[in-house]
């Protein structure tokens, strides 16, 4: 039980979060978008996303920036918040047209104001859940998809309220956030979200 909590930390961490809605979004989305289209987004989202925030973990650990990829000071989420703010705000700028696919482009944008409440909150020493964050948020980014393209996506749901579950577990067993924390979390990964349905849904 005890890998398999440790588990959920790495398996849901939050960079794959972004990547993880603009597949699921690709996958079940009645509008024609043609393969080469999809590579090419879902390509730029994973170096943006995953493989640039890295790199720039191992560059910032070596400048001794940080101690950990888990980021347990408060004052070290600063500069890897700050850069997430920059990358996201490049997706929604270059790689999403607010006309074309209002979803996604609206999804990064809650991501956007998600990330950018978390690095508010480290100026006040505040810690917030990012897993917890980032996972809430995409749940309620495919619940809010099932309603709009009308399509039945109860297993994936509660698949992904499973991991809402299995992330607040990891997180409190390796002693890794407060319950406080894991709540704040989640709100600042679901409101974001929620106030941009105004504009797609």
């Amino acid at each position: 039980m005890n890998h398999f909590l440790r588990l959920g930390a790495y398996a849901l961490h939050p960079l794959l979060m972004p990547f993880l809605g603009a597949a699921i979004y690709y996958s079940i989305t009645p509008r024609f978008v043609d393969v080469e289209t999809i590579q090419s987004k879902l390509l730029v989202i994973v170096i943006l996303t995953i493989l640039v925030p890295i790199v720039t973990y191992f560059l910032l650990k070596n400048l001794k920036l940080v101690q950990s990829i888990k980021l347990e000071g408060v004052s070290e989420r600063k500069i890897p918040l700050m850069l997430q703010c920059i990358l996201i705000f490049i997706i929604i700028r270059v790689v999403f047209d607010a006309y074309i696919t209002p979803e996604l482009y609206f999804f990064f944008v809650g991501v956007l104001f998600s990330s950018f409440s978390a690095l508010f909150l480290v100026i006040f020493k505040i810690k917030a859940s990012l897993h917890q964050m980032g996972i809430a948020g995409l749940t309620f980014f495919v619940i809010a998809l099932s309603v709009h393209f009308k399509i039945n996506m109860l297993f994936w749901i509660g698949l992904l309220l499973f991991a809402n579950g299995w992330v607040a577990s990891s997180r409190l067993h390796t002693l890794s956030h407060t319950k406080a924390e894991l709540l704040l979390g989640l709100f600042i990964g679901v409101i974001p979200q929620l106030l941009m349905l105004n504009f797609w849904l």
